[in-house]
């Protein structure tokens, strides 16, 4: 019988919890657009997550056959290779201008994956880009696809919803990058290698505070929509705070990577 670890560790490594994560944020995006019928749309993010996240992991394991072939990596590559079909099925729903927007994200995650140029490595190892690329495609599937899906007009309110998700998901790699500040290459530069531990955590803070204001700030505030954005940017805050090389990859892979999930579940309960 498998252990509840194992378990845990293939959702996790397969990219599921990640795929869950995008799908929840995607959602949230949906909900607030009023956007309908958006079944394939929310579908085509979770789907196309888990390939991207798995392509990007083990690319390099399957192209240069340093690997076992442990019966998790066929599984996972198996799980992959259905989310792909799932997710063409997808696409081929959209719409042209839909479609044409997707190819963004997807030529930016085979450069974060593949080395294009000529004696250079791919933009996963360029200098201090890491973190960057990340939270710009992660704003590209769960704010601006959705709005592309549902012929939304992009206004001022869009905007500052992707500033406030870039932040997010920006203070969310913050923590996997202080928890991998000792394993990282020091060629990468994360940001707690340019600026320490202590620097980058006050950092989060501050970004935090800032997601918060952009609510407090706006003209008409939504009261319950900036309660859920307090209290998820102090669960946040928390995981910042207790963030640290020793602590073990659930912390960050499985609780830290779980708060949108944990937020959309929030939404549903009380909204």
């Amino acid at each position: 019988m498998l252990s509840f670890k194992k378990i845990l560790d293939f959702y996790i490594n397969s990219s599921l919890h990640v795929a869950f994560s995008a799908l929840a944020l995607t959602a949230m995006t949906v909900r607030f657009y009023g956007i309908p019928q958006a079944l394939n749309c929310l579908l085509f993010v979770f789907c196309s997550t888990l390939v991207g996240y798995n392509f990007v992991k083990y690319d390099a394991l399957v192209r240069t056959k340093q690997n076992t072939w442990r019966v998790e990596l066929k599984l996972i590559l198996l799980l992959s290779f259905v989310a792909s079909l799932v997710g063409l099925y997808s696409f081929f729903q959209f719409q042209l201008r839909t479609q044409l927007f997707i190819v963004i994200p997807f030529l930016l995650t085979l450069l974060y994956t593949l080395p294009f140029f000529p004696n250079r490595a791919n933009a996963r190892n360029w200098k201090g880009v890491k973190i960057y690329m990340v939270s710009f495609c992660w704003v590209l599937m769960t704010v601006f696809f959705p709005l592309v899906f549902g012929r939304i007009n992009l206004n001022g309110s869009v905007f500052w919803l992707s500033i406030q998700r870039f932040i997010l998901i920006f203070v969310l790699v913050l923590i996997f990058e202080i928890i991998d500040v000792t394993k990282d290459d020091p060629h990468l530069q994360t940001v707690p290698q340019m600026i320490g531990v202590n620097k980058t955590k006050i950092l989060g803070y501050l970004l935090l505070s800032v997601l918060v204001l952009i609510d407090v700030l706006q003209p008409q505030i939504h009261w319950v929509a900036l309660s859920f954005k307090l209290l998820v940017s102090v669960t946040i805050a928390f995981f910042l705070y207790y963030a640290k090389a020793t602590k073990s990859r659930y912390y960050s892979s499985f609780w830290a990577e779980g708060i949108p999930i944990f937020w959309w579940l929030l939404f549903l309960v009380f909204s």
